[in-house]
């Protein structure tokens, strides 16, 4: 694989990348599976398709119960009761749990909700294996092999990750290789990305004196047994600074 210096021409990277974070509290939840949550039941919640658009959301007409959608966002609140009696206003907070079934990105959310009395929520959707498959196959399908780990790499390098790549616990501990005894890998982030057959590492590489670095000296197996492809955002490197590493490995190997 070649240097960053020779990425400059390469592709941009795909979007769908991570929402910003909400200000309520948030739930996740995962698709084709019931999930059980608390909503509030006196401020309106959110939810929030993530990768697409709420297409539909379902439930039962007869509760008091108001739902409005818009594009990859959905808000749900639960009716008050207000009962005037001679001036004397009284409310009535829903308690009886609903189903919702959330169409979102090309699969169905079934949640129940029980109404509770606390701040409003966030729900994520987050998806599942096979929307994050799909996703992936949108974002990479088109590219031929060396494409693929171009746009792979930037994305690492431009801290631009795309939300349909999984996040890995990376390795803990200091990582050394043969062909540089004086260089200190550590791994800061691993991704899956699912459908590909492909993994990426990002790795910070320290050396406790100046080095001259090659890429291929770093198809080591102490960083993987089918290495793809090894970037450097440098190639040369004083006692005490850093560099950057990514690399993209076949078939999640280790």
């Amino acid at each position: 694989m070649s240097s960053l210096a020779r990425l400059a021409a390469a592709l941009p990277v795909a979007a769908l990348l991570l929402p910003a974070p909400a200000s309520a509290q948030a739930i996740t939840v995962l698709p084709d599976q019931m999930s059980t949550i608390r909503l509030s039941n006196r401020d309106v919640n959110h939810i929030v398709c993530v990768g697409g658009e709420i297409e539909d959301v379902k439930f039962s007409a007869e509760k008091a119960i108001a739902v409005e959608r818009a594009g990859s966002d959905a808000w749900v609140k639960f009716l008050v009761k207000e009962v005037d009696d001679m001036g004397m206003v009284t409310r009535s907070y829903v308690t009886t749990p609903s189903e919702f079934f959330i169409n979102c990105n090309g699969a169905i959310y079934p949640l129940y909700a029980e109404p509770a009395e606390i701040p409003a929520q966030t729900v994520t959707l987050t998806p599942g294996r096979p929307q994050l498959a799909r996703a992936n196959e949108e974002l990479l399908g088109p590219l031929v092999e060396e494409e693929r780990a171009v746009s792979v790499t930037l994305a690492m390098l431009q801290d631009r990750v795309p939300a349909s790549f999984t996040e890995i616990a990376p390795r803990s501990g200091t990582i050394t290789i043969a062909a540089i005894p004086s260089a200190q890998l550590v791994e800061r982030r691993r991704l899956a990305i699912e459908g590909s057959g492909l993994s990426v590492s990002e790795y910070r590489l320290a050396s406790d004196s100046d080095a001259v670095l090659e890429e291929r000296q770093f198809l080591d197996r102490a960083l993987g047994t089918d290495i793809f492809a090894v970037t450097l955002d440098r190639l040369s490197l004083k006692a005490g600074e850093d560099a950057r590493l990514i690399v993209i490995r076949r078939e999640d190997g280790e």
